[in-house]
């Protein structure tokens, strides 16, 4: 199985945040085209992007969140096992 590492989970979220900021300001644009050249069609389809985008970063944010707990969690692992091994060594 592939595992990535919470660094690599950022990297990811980066690039993924970026591609959702890419895709709110095509959304934007469309909806400014669509508005100037009265295309209700390309008005709705560039607020259509927009909500996507903001599901995409939403999405990254929860993502985000998850890394960070597990790694906390990790952590206060390491120290459990740590102080178990200190304590069998007194």
């Amino acid at each position: 199985s592939l595992k990535t590492t919470p660094t690599e989970e950022k990297i990811m979220s980066i690039e993924d945040r970026a591609k959702a900021a890419g895709q709110n300001l095509e959304g934007k644009a469309q909806e400014v085209a669509g508005a100037v050249t009265g295309s209700s069609e390309d008005e709705a389809a560039g607020k259509a992007k927009q909500a996507a985008a903001n599901v995409r970063d939403g999405i990254e944010d929860a993502k985000d969140k998850i890394v960070d707990k597990a790694g906390e969690v990790a952590q206060k692992v390491r120290d459990g096992v740590q102080h178990a091994k200190d304590e069998l060594n007194k």
